[in-house]
């Protein structure tokens, strides 16, 4: 009884109930919020201690930031299905929708940022790269975990300067490389071998909505890519739905660390990542962690895990592979 009083006592704020609809859309920095309610960070962060001792909001510590998302006890779900069962009132309704429509603002403008880098940056991102980790390595890592099978279709998501498509193009059935910057597509169309013919297609895309139907890859990379999600769940769950059933999706990226200097100064949303995060998104988006590879640098460690989709390969109708 007293520990759903502490819930309910939680839920009885204006405010905290913002911060819960908040997080059910996606997990934000006490920053993010106090940004799209409109109130002082000290203020939110009174707010969100109460939900965390009741048990409602976890917080994840990440370099000078602080994440939220919501609670993972499965007693909390009866409460949060309360959002769903309640119709809101009509001035439910319009603060709910104004605050995810400040939600998405934030979100438009740290996009922006980093696409404003990204065109300042376009010719350096491969030195770039390579000052944290020898990229000769993890390209040496990385191909021997792909090319034990064969490679099919391959999308390389976020492909920049192309190196994905010049590293495993020539292996693959047919390669799609997307990225949401013109300037990079420009630089990966030079890394087209002369005679692609119609095997390669570049895309403008955002690897939030792969422009790209169900089960219709084989093997998705995504190299040096997730730390710029705002939601990389949600970038792990669309990878896997574009991936046919029994494909991989291999993601090489920084292992968690404490350099808050590339947020700040090389637009990283997310500061690396744990074993355990990946591990519990795969399982989420439908995919196996089948093996993790560790890259130690001088300052940063490269993490290369791989997963494989779930699920038996069955012939549709109309003819296309799905999980």
């Amino acid at each position: 009884m007293s520990a759903a009083l502490d819930i309910f006592r939680a839920l009885g704020d204006p405010t905290r109930l913002r911060i819960i609809h908040l997080l059910r859309a996606m997990e934000l920095a006490v920053g993010e919020i106090a940004q799209v309610v409109g109130q002082s960070q000290p203020r939110v962060s009174r707010h969100v201690r109460i939900l965390a001792e009741a048990g409602l909001v976890e917080r994840r510590k990440e370099g000078n930031w602080v994440f939220l998302r919501l609670g993972k006890d499965a007693a909390l779900a009866p409460y949060l299905a309360l959002f769903d069962r309640i119709e809101p009132s009509q001035a439910e309704h319009l603060w709910q929708q104004a605050d995810l429509a400040r939600l998405a603002a934030v979100r438009a403008d740290r996009s922006r940022a980093a696409e404003s880098y990204f065109a300042e940056h376009a010719e350096e991102w491969d030195a770039i790269r390579s000052l944290h980790v020898a990229e000769a390595d993890v390209e040496a890592a990385m191909t021997a975990l792909l090319v034990q099978e064969p490679i099919g279709h391959l999308l390389d998501i976020g492909t920049g300067t192309g190196r994905m498509i010049e590293l495993f193009g020539p292996e693959a059935e047919q390669v799609t490389a997307l990225d949401r910057s013109p300037d990079m597509l420009r630089l990966a169309r030079a890394k087209l071998p002369e005679d692609a013919g119609d095997k390669y297609a570049l895309v403008l895309g955002d690897f939030g909505e792969l422009p790209m139907e169900r089960g219709s890859v084989d093997t998705v990379v995504l190299h040096q890519v997730l730390h710029y999600a705002q939601a990389p769940e949600a970038a792990i769950a669309e990878a896997a739905r574009v991936t046919a059933a029994q494909g991989r999706v291999l993601i090489a990226d920084f292992a968690a660390h404490e350099r808050e200097e590339l947020r700040l100064r090389d637009q990283h949303a997310r500061l690396g990542f744990s074993n355990e995060q990946i591990e519990n998104w795969f399982a989420q988006a439908g995919l196996d962690l089948e093996r993790v590879e560790s890259l130690p640098g001088q300052e940063l460690t490269v993490q290369l895990w791989l997963g494989r989709r779930r699920g038996a390969r069955v012939l549709p109708i109309e003819g296309r592979i799905s999980a």
